[in-house]
């Protein structure tokens, strides 16, 4: 590809934006990733702390430019302030993954204004001002590609997933609504729905239950996001614009 990716929540080796930054290097894209410790140690399945830089070792692997940085991406400044790293250290990004996402199960007796403030800033706020920066100061004339993440949330009812549903909700909405400003930009905008997917916070009880929900008889894998995410930012999906693709292996 010759371009330079930008992925953001590229923590765990065994997560989508790990997966992703993979799948993208080995097409020959340098990658730049961001993570965020507090956040990551904070959940069931918490990151090991050496891990984001055995991912960059991998990703350097594969004969590419890799580079990562600290990034809470729910301060207000940050969105300026990794796309000017990005810019700095390697050169005008011609992709965004806007793969960090915030999720802790809300309803409407749980859910308070720090839950909802808390989804809002990670799962809307930050990749609506990196993607609008991203669009605003992209100066080629074609190539460029935005991926948003979402997992469904618009397709199901999750009463106990309120701020999560609500807000991954919206940026399916941004991504309809801003493919055609940025198409005029010579860039496309899609989100991948990635569904029920394996990324090392399932127990036992919770994969058994769900392996029977997949007419292939098993959980999706990060991998195949990211296959589709590489689609996404190619060449060959020139023509594919404003679309959410739910990529969830027939679960029902």
């Amino acid at each position: 590809m010759g371009k330079i990716a930008i992925v953001t929540g590229a923590t765990r080796l065994h997560g989508i934006g790990a997966a992703v930054c993979k799948e993208l290097a080995q097409k020959g894209t340098d990658i730049f990733f961001t993570y965020c410790s507090r956040y990551d140690k904070a959940i069931p399945w918490e990151m090991k702390r050496d891990e984001p830089f055995l991912l960059k070792e991998e990703v350097e692997s594969y004969g590419v430019r890799c580079d990562m940085a600290e990034v809470n991406l729910a301060q207000s400044y940050a969105p300026n302030r990794l796309l000017y790293m990005v810019s700095e250290r390697f050169g005008e990004p011609g992709i965004l993954v806007n793969n960090a996402a915030h999720s802790v199960n809300t309803n409407y007796e749980s859910i308070d204004v720090e839950k909802l403030d808390s989804h809002y800033t990670l799962n809307v706020r930050a990749p609506i001002l990196l993607s609008s920066l991203f669009i605003k100061h992209f100066t080629k004339e074609n190539g460029g590609r935005i991926i948003n993440l979402t997992s469904g949330q618009s397709l199901n009812l999750l009463p106990d997933e309120l701020a999560c549903a609500v807000t991954k909700g919206a940026i399916e909405t941004f991504t309809t609504s801003i493919a055609p400003v940025a198409a005029k930009k010579g860039i496309t905008v899609n989100a991948v729905n990635l569904g029920v997917t394996n990324t090392g916070g399932m127990n036992k009880e919770v994969r058994q239950h769900l392996v029977t929900r997949f007419p292939a008889g098993r959980i999706g894998e990060p991998k195949g996001v990211a296959q589709l995410i590489a689609f996404l930012a190619s060449e060959e999906a020139v023509w594919v614009t404003g679309q959410v693709i739910h990529s969830t292996g027939g679960f029902y």
